[in-house]
């Protein structure tokens, strides 16, 4: 490796912590910015695939029950990711459409099967929903999980499981179709449509059972249902695109990226304090790729904005200094 490549590579790592290539990024005219970030968008799709792929395989190849669990996957917080996908392997979909068109008998089954109730006190609802799902479980052979599966602290309120599984419920009761709608998702408005469901009406006057709030409507919200679209539409049209050879569909997966909004989270934050504000979500997403995947890392031989550094450096060193936007230790 010549001298000068490898004193840019040295400095790239310095300052990967601090995304110090952000400057860099956002300098870059419209056409260069799109196709290093159309690099990395494969790149964390192909990711994502194999994490669908897995999802697929566990659903025995059924593409609705991958759907069912790639859903329950995005709607909480990461940290309850593997609870909420342990719920939806115990209540799973062919059973929630036996009983999809009695939204309380499916609100019954996710909480009954949550044990999320039982921290909770008793009130003519939540006793009803017992009932309930006692007979259910009996019917469908459902197994209650543990209560001490979920983490409950420093949620906030309207991210609590106990509304998240709420919406859950009315949104599968909704529709039978509700994959093929997915699917057909091509805009915010229409994501936003199909995602922000409001929970049944006892939740108006309740964040948790048992316990009476102000009333107000609980819905999936505008924030949320943009999530779920790049995190759930957008990666799922994508992998079933590539799984039935439909580049129409993974091409729409990709715009739909374009017509979302960018996340607004710490990683997103820090990107802009270092120099490059992400357009839309196709963009915040290929900076998710490449903070996780290569600045964490300090892979910055290997990535392609490095690379693409490295060789407008090859020239002078002065250069460097110009392109790096952080001081030579």
């Amino acid at each position: 490796m010549a001298e000068t490549e490898t004193r840019t590579i040295e400095r790239l790592r310095a300052g990967a912590g601090t995304y110090a290539c952000g400057g860099y990024l956002g300098g870059l005219g419209t056409l260069q910015r799109t196709e290093l970030c159309t690099t990395l968008i494969f790149d964390r799709l192909s990711r994502k695939m194999r994490m669908v792929e897995a999802l697929r395989s566990e659903a025995a190849d059924n593409w609705n029950q991958t759907f069912y669990l790639l859903y329950f996957r995005t709607l909480g917080d990461r940290r309850n990711q593997e609870a909420y996908l342990e719920l939806a392997r115990r209540v799973p979909y062919k059973t929630v459409l036996r009983e999809r068109l009695a939204p309380h008998a499916v609100e019954a089954m996710l909480f009954g099967a949550s044990g999320l109730l039982e921290l909770y006190r008793n009130d003519t609802y939540t006793l009803d929903l017992k009932r309930s799902f006692e007979y259910l479980a009996a019917k469908y052979g459902i197994e209650p999980m543990e209560a001490s599966a979920w983490t409950l602290n420093e949620i906030r309120p309207a991210n609590h499981p106990v509304l998240r599984l709420a919406q859950a419920a009315e949104f599968f009761s909704q529709d039978e179709f509700v994959m093929e709608r997915a699917m057909s998702c091509r805009t915010e408005e229409e994501v936003r449509k199909l995602f922000c469901i409001e929970a049944s009406p006892y939740w108006r006057t309740h964040h948790i059972p048992g316990a009476e709030s102000d009333e107000s409507p609980k819905r999936i919200g505008a924030f949320k249902a943009n999530i779920i679209g790049i995190n759930l539409v957008a990666v799922l049209q994508f992998a079933y695109g590539s799984y039935t050879a439909n580049e129409r569909l993974r091409d729409s997966a990709l715009t739909l990226m374009e017509r979302l909004p960018a996340e607004d989270n710490r990683y997103m934050r820090d990107w802009q304090s270092a120099g490059i504000r992400p357009r839309n979500a196709f963009e915040s997403q290929a900076l998710l790729q490449l903070a996780a995947e290569y600045c964490a890392e300090k892979r910055c031989a290997e990535c392609p904005v490095g690379r693409r550094i490295v060789r407008q450096t090859a020239d002078t060193e002065d250069r460097t200094a110009d392109i790096l936007a952080f001081p030579e230790k």
